[in-house]
């Protein structure tokens, strides 16, 4: 048997870091002396300690530790290649992030050139009212405050939130320029959206702080909020184990219980990929659920977890989805 401290050397973990595995249950010891409370570990463990090491050096979180440690090898495996994902998202993220600051640094010294998109005006209304239930209507919440446009080549992608709630949907786009991206006040993109009516095509420029549109010979221009709007693409990265598809009429029959409506998912309803599925009960606000499936036939519910985000998907709409986070019961 070793001591705690013997552990600690021979596995890379302090002391501090194996009391904090034991009392997770993640890591426990083969035995703790019921009069000093020491713990000791059998020589068997040394193993799976210096394995809970490497994992805990590339991050992986105690869920998962717990998983690749007590799960089968299918199971360990996708585990780690989950994460490995998960860092590369990560790494992107990171990488975009530098790229927007080294833009920032620039335009210190340089002038920001101006960037145009050129879009197809029913695609663009269409995206604007994919999203619009999700934009708060006053400036409560400056960070969210209307619909964000983050545009690259070849797509224009749209977001709003209200931090309980958020909906995407792109847009095709001919890019002029470099990649721009744009928090329009909601009162700013609701006066866009009526410009686009019986427009075929439409001028969106950002240059600086200001945002213009053109469409059928008519022009909107105005300021774009300064807020800095939250990372959104974090929030896109699911992992889902059940989907659920549904009718329009099926979602409307469900039943509403104060304000919320329950929605189940089975064992049948699980991804094939869903280590232990079972059967899964998600509250969310009926309202919101509602407002998120529009005017569409069907819609297909992906399930992470009860207090995981429920993403809501469209056959129809590939374009576009919505996120929808569960309330408590």
């Amino acid at each position: 048997m070793r001591s705690i401290g013997e552990m600690a050397r021979a596995s890379g973990l302090n002391p501090g870091t194996l009391r904090f595995y034991d009392s997770a249950g993640v890591f426990v010891p083969a035995a703790v002396d019921p009069h000093t409370g020491y713990r000791w570990y059998a020589e068997e463990q040394l193993p799976d300690a210096r394995l809970l090491a490497r994992l805990r050096r590339v991050g992986l979180p105690l869920a998962g530790i717990t998983r690749v440690l007590t799960g089968s090898p299918a199971e360990a495996r996708a585990e780690l290649d989950a994460h490995l994902r998960r860092l590369e998202d990560g790494l992107t993220d990171a990488r975009r992030e530098l790229s927007a600051v080294r833009c920032l640094l620039d335009s210190r010294e340089f002038p920001v050139p101006q960037t145009r998109l050129t879009v197809p005006a029913p695609a663009l209304a269409a995206a604007l009212d994919a999203v619009r239930f999700a934009a708060p209507a006053d400036a409560a919440l400056p960070a969210v405050a209307g619909i964000f446009l983050d545009a690259e080549d070849g797509v224009l992608h749209l977001v709003a939130t209200d931090r309980y709630r958020l909906a995407v949907a792109d847009c095709p786009a001919a890019l002029s320029g470099p990649p721009a991206s744009a928090l329009l006040p909601t009162a700013l993109a609701d006066a866009a959206r009526a410009l686009l009516a019986d427009a075929e095509e439409a001028e969106l420029t950002l240059d600086g702080g200001l945002f213009t549109i053109r469409a059928a010979g008519r022009s909107l221009s105005g300021e774009r909020a300064e807020a800095d709007f939250p990372d959104y693409r974090r929030l896109l990265r699911l992992e889902p184990t059940h989907r659920v598809t549904l009718t329009a009429a099926d979602l409307r029959a469900l039943p509403e219980d104060d304000g919320s409506t329950t929605l189940t998912a089975t064992v049948a309803d699980a991804l094939p990929d869903a280590s232990s599925p079972a059967d899964l009960l998600v509250h969310v606000n009926r309202e919101f659920l509602l407002q998120a499936a529009g005017t569409a036939e069907q819609l297909v519910l992906e399930l992470g977890g009860p207090i995981a985000p429920l993403a809501i998907r469209f056959p129809s709409r590939a374009d576009t989805f919505s996120l929808l986070m569960p309330i408590a019961r």
